[in-house]
């Protein structure tokens, strides 16, 4: 993934909304939801949410597609991966690591 793309998706995860939507799509899996549900699973009104739902598409975290009068989005999990790849890229100098033991996680 290339900085330019990196800037963008970051950028459009950086709100509290688009994040919320995000999250919800990434749950929702590859069969996605329709933006009226998202809408109503997360109290955001339709038009606030086209704008939001916009920025994540333009930043490539997002697609969509029609399905008869609705439209899906999904979380485009592939560029999700590439995202995460990047900011994990050079992770501990090469050596493999793990997450650090915390109180919320008493098996770790």
């Amino acid at each position: 993934m290339e900085t330019k793309n990196v800037l963008s998706a970051l950028a459009a995860l950086a709100q509290e909304s688009r994040l919320a939507v995000f999250r919800l799509l990434v749950q929702a899996g590859p069969q996605g939801m329709a933006a009226s549900k998202i809408g109503e699973h997360l109290g955001i009104p339709p038009s606030s949410l086209s704008f939001h739902l916009k920025e994540l598409s333009h930043a490539e975290l997002i697609d969509s597609r029609q399905d008869g009068r609705f439209v899906i989005y999904a979380a485009n999990i592939g560029n999700m991966n590439a995202l995460l790849g990047f900011l994990t890229e050079n992770c501990c100098a090469g050596v493999p690591c793990t997450p650090a033991p915390s109180d919320a996680c008493p098996g770790c």
